[in-house]
């Protein structure tokens, strides 16, 4: 019987297991972003999450620890350095799936998992959001002042120019006047 086991063998060998997560893990890391199914993706979920935050305590210790799991110097150094400070105030959940159609193949359930800190598409629209609000009525009266604030912001403009061109034709007259003396 399995009771309490709650691994999911994905169809392989321990070992085999063990080697395609790692070398997935190396490639979310490195890539930031993976196509994979469904279940794989959800494993591998478990598998790197715990790492990333291991990597936010950066000892020797926890860089030989995640190198055991990852196998991968160059991606144990991109996770201790980029990654880490990346996700340093967030408290857990460093990977977002996002489900894909089936593939056409075999009809497997695709999906993506991605680091969340970076992904640009979803932190633009989150700030664009930010700053447009609605109004009722609203458009009718921006329309109305903004021209009235150019005429204003013209108007200074041309009045600051004329002042210190008259101020300065008077000095250069008075000079060449000193010099005929």
């Amino acid at each position: 019987m399995r009771h309490g086991k709650k691994v999911n063998h994905l169809g392989r060998t321990d070992s085999h297991r063990k080697a395609m997560l790692a070398n997935m893990a190396t490639s979310l890391i490195k890539h930031k972003r993976i196509t994979t199914t469904l279940a794989k993706a959800k494993a591998l979920r478990q598998y790197v999450e715990p790492l990333i935050t291991k990597s936010k305590n950066d000892t020797t210790h926890s860089r030989r620890t995640v190198f055991a799991y990852l196998k991968d110097k160059d991606a144990v150094s991109i996770l201790f350095r980029e990654v880490s400070e990346k996700v340093a105030n967030r408290p857990g959940g460093y990977t977002r799936i996002i489900k894909l159609e089936n593939r056409l193949g075999d009809n497997a359930e695709m999906a993506f998992i991605e680091l969340v800190d970076y992904n640009e598409v979803y932190g633009k629209t989150a700030q664009t959001e930010k700053k447009t609000t609605r109004r009722r009525g609203g458009g009718k009266k921006k329309a109305t002042e903004a021209p009235v604030e150019e005429a204003v912001v013209v108007e200074e403009t041309t009045a600051e120019e004329a002042a210190p061109a008259v101020e300065e034709t008077p000095a250069t007259e008075e000079s060449s006047e000193e010099k005929k003396d």
